[in-house]
């Protein structure tokens, strides 16, 4: 076969892979608006009912270099087709819980299990995409994350006032028997042969560009999806219902939908210090907003800005951790979002203690001041990177 005739590169990723994504999503983002409900229901405090994001996103992160490494030998479908199976298990039980510490040992193995699904997407595009379409298929991809995320925190409220809590744990488990059937259809990614375990990931952490893009994505974790976890409760501090806040919340998910669409364009015309600014920016002006005032309606316009942040400053780190070291890039995109999540789940922890003593102020303010940070700090860091030829 000529290379006139050889098929042409895939520029998106396929509906299959997007749909794994969205239920990873709709379960990491469900919880958010559940949180209060579970700790009435259950009669413990809010604190004790935030164990069960918390160690989601613990699960969720430091399982990742394993599934990396998994993805690179047994294959990316493969490896998403038995993490769901796994995961549809575990939802069930979680719906089912008949006390928090089940409860939260099923929501650990789910954040576990669904934790092998974006990076391993992720790693997929970053297999069958070439390098000048990623980022905006990388943006395809966030969008189909980002439905899942708005409807889960849309619905998750609604659904638990309607009906029971249990039920929003019982969904994503639906919902990931019809993917694996979806992915079956997929055809695997071709791989490189790979070296040992101990190898690979030595070869990931010697690199120093490795260390910095996962150290930078540890923060925004922390400062993104950590503290969005607690915008639903920051709301119900207020005397909020659960059905409100979890809408209010949402607009994360429109955010997101809405600011995607913007990245492929703006991509041709700015290098990626610029869109990572765009959403550094965004994280800034969120998080002042909430500091000077907390109501329904700054919690919308702070979501829908950290929406921006997402597809903005996160999609840049993403493609820039595709990008870095392909030689085991399905090891360093594990470990990127191992840090990502495990940044997560330090933010929902820390932001936690705050929240119970009522410190919400406290907490916007000092995030406002960390993204202030982290966005200078990316920035230079991607400068530098794109300066003399990396080692």
């Amino acid at each position: 076969m000529t290379s006139a005739d050889a098929p042409a590169s895939p520029t998106r990723p396929p509906l299959a892979v997007s749909l794994a994504a969205f239920v990873s999503s709709f379960d990491r983002f469900a919880v958010s608006p559940l949180l209060v409900l579970v700790a009435l229901d259950m009669d413990v405090t809010l604190a004790q009912a935030l164990v069960i994001a918390s160690t989601y996103y613990l699960a969720y992160g430091v399982s990742q270099p394993i599934w990396g490494m998994l993805s690179d030998r047994l294959g990316r479908i493969r490896l998403m087709r038995l993490s769901l199976i796994a995961a549809a298990l575990v939802g069930i039980v979680a719906a089912l819980a008949p006390s928090l510490t089940i409860l939260i040992i099923a929501r650990t193995l789910g954040g576990a299990f669904y934790g092998a699904i974006v990076p391993t997407s992720l790693t997929y595009v970053g297999d069958t995409v070439d390098e000048e379409h990623r980022q905006p298929a990388l943006a395809d991809l966030m969008a189909a994350i980002a439905v899942g995320t708005a409807l889960a925190t849309a619905l998750a409220g609604i659904i638990a006032d309607l009906v029971d809590w249990r039920l929003v744990f019982a969904i994503p488990s639906v919902l990931a028997v019809i993917s694996v059937l979806g992915l079956a259809r997929v055809p695997e990614a071709h791989r490189v042969a790979q070296t040992g375990i101990l190898q690979t990931i030595r070869t990931a952490l010697s690199n120093r560009w490795v260390l910095i893009v996962i150290s930078l994505v540890f923060v925004e974790g922390a400062i993104v999806l950590g503290v969005l976890t607690l915008l639903a409760p920051a709301l119900q501090s207020l005397g909020v219902g659960a059905a409100v806040a979890g809408l209010s919340t949402a607009a994360y998910g429109v955010g997101v939908i809405v600011t995607s669409r913007m990245v492929k364009p703006l991509s041709r015309r700015l290098p990626m210090p610029g869109l990572m600014v765009i959403g550094g920016s965004a994280t800034i002006a969120a998080f002042v907003l909430l500091t000077i005032h907390l109501s329904i309606v700054t919690v919308i316009i702070a979501a829908f800005l950290l929406g921006a942040t997402w597809s903005f400053l996160h999609s840049s780190l993403q493609t820039w951790s595709t990008t870095v070291l392909p030689k085991v890039r399905g090891t360093v995109v594990s470990l990127f979002a191992g840090f990502l999540f495990a940044g997560s789940a330090f933010g929902a922890w820390a932001g936690g203690i705050l929240g119970e003593r009522g410190e919400w102020t406290l907490l916007f303010a000092t995030t406002a001041g960390i993204a202030v940070a982290l966005t200078i700090a990316v920035v230079l860091c991607r400068r530098a990177y794109e300066g003399p030829r990396r080692v």
